[in-house]
């Protein structure tokens, strides 16, 4: 059985979760405790070099990176569906993947950093990167049902987790009606499986 570790409040995890879910994989869950440094072991450092979540093990081929496992998991397991083999419409995607390791990281996740776990990062600059960002999404997703087109992604998946979550790094969403939407068609497909939401008085 595929084996997923993870934190329930890690965006990159739940990514993998959620994809998981959609193509009706059986998998297991292994929460990894962040704060007493389970990652930091050397038993989890042979899993992951750098010490962080998520890491798949596909009954014994193990990756980390939450972006590689998509992408592992689409070319494996996702029929053609998830990742385009047109040249073109799969570097569409891979522009989003890397969307989804940059802006998205250093804004929405960032200031969710800050408000959640008590980061030590700029809120304010992490805040005007995600409006910034939502802005450009907003006016992408006009005259589109999914970030390349028609057809969801993984580009999608990659970059839902963060911006579903947005508010709880005082990233307001109601000014991005397009944004809304397409989280609301993520959230409709079947299978989807949101990611745990922070205790307020975690929050607070």
């Amino acid at each position: 059985m595929i084996k997923l570790y993870r934190h329930p409040l890690s965006g990159h995890a739940h990514r993998v979760e959620l994809f998981l879910s959609l193509l009706q994989l059986e998998y297991e869950l292994l929460d990894v405790d962040l704060l007493a440094g389970a990652h930091k072991t050397p038993e989890f450092l042979k899993l992951h070099p750098f010490g962080q979540v998520p890491v798949l093990d596909d009954n014994g081929t193990v990756l980390w990176d939450s972006n590689a496992i998509l992408v592992y998991l689409a070319r494996t397991y996702g029929a053609g569906r998830w990742l385009p083999t047109d040249f073109l419409e799969e570097a569409e995607v891979q522009a989003w993947l890397s969307v989804a390791a940059g802006p998205v990281a250093f804004g929405p996740a960032a200031a969710r950093l800050v408000k959640v776990f008590g980061a030590k990062l700029d809120l304010e600059a992490a805040q005007a990167r995600a409006h910034a960002l939502l802005s450009i999404m907003d006016g992408v997703l006009a005259n589109r049902a999914f970030l390349t087109g028609k057809a969801v992604t993984i580009a999608d998946i990659a970059a839902y987790s963060y911006i579903a979550h947005a508010p709880e790094g005082d990233v307001v969403l109601d000014t991005y009606g397009n944004v809304q939407k397409w989280l609301g068609r993520i959230e409709a497909l079947p299978n989807f499986v949101g990611m745990q939401k922070t205790p307020k008085e975690q929050a607070a």
